[in-house]
C-alpha cells in the first residue's frame, strides 16, 4: 500500500513537499517514482528514484522538484519548489515506474503497464 500526502493549495512562487509511505513491499529494494495529472490531461512521470539513490527527472521540471528517499521510514518525497499554476494537479506515488509516454490517465496508465503498486494520490493546487 502507497499513502500519499502533502498536497495541498499555494501560492505561484511556493512551494510543497509531498511524501509517501509505503507498507507491505519491499521498498529498499524498488524504484519509486512520483507521476502527476493536470485536469483534461494525460498522466505525466515526474521522477523517479532507484534504491541507491539515483534519480531521474522530467526535462521540464529539474531544477525545481527533487524526489528523495529514507529507506529507514519507507517513505519517498518530491520537494516541489517555485510552484506555478501548470503545476498543479493529482500527484501520485508508485513502485517500478514506467517511462513510457501515455494519452490516458494515471489510473488507466498504472494498470496498462504491469505496475501493481500506486497510491491514490494528492492533490496539489496552484493559484494566486
Amino acid at each position: 500500500q502507497l499513502v500519499e500526502s502533502g498536497g495541498g493549495s499555494v501560492q505561484p512562487g511556493g512551494s510543497l513537499r509531498l511524501s509517501c509511505t509505503a507498507s507491505g513491499i519491499r521498498f529498499d529494494e524498488m524504484d519509486m517514482g512520483w507521476y502527476r495529472q493536470a485536469p483534461g490531461s494525460h498522466c505525466e512521470l515526474v521522477s523517479t528514484i532507484n534504491p541507491d539513490k539515483s534519480t531521474h527527472y522530467a526535462e521540464s521540471l529539474e531544477g525545481r522538484f527533487f524526489i528523495s528517499r529514507d529507506n529507514g521510514k519507507n517513505t519517498v518525497y518530491l520537494q516541489m519548489n517555485n510552484l506555478n499554476p501548470g503545476d498543479s494537479g493529482v500527484y501520485y506515488c508508485a513502485a517500478d515506474p514506467r517511462y513510457a509516454d501515455f494519452a490516458g490517465t494515471c489510473d488507466e496508465y498504472f494498470p496498462y503497464y504491469g505496475m501493481h503498486y500506486w497510491g491514490k494520490g494528492t492533490l496539489v493546487t496552484i493559484s494566486a
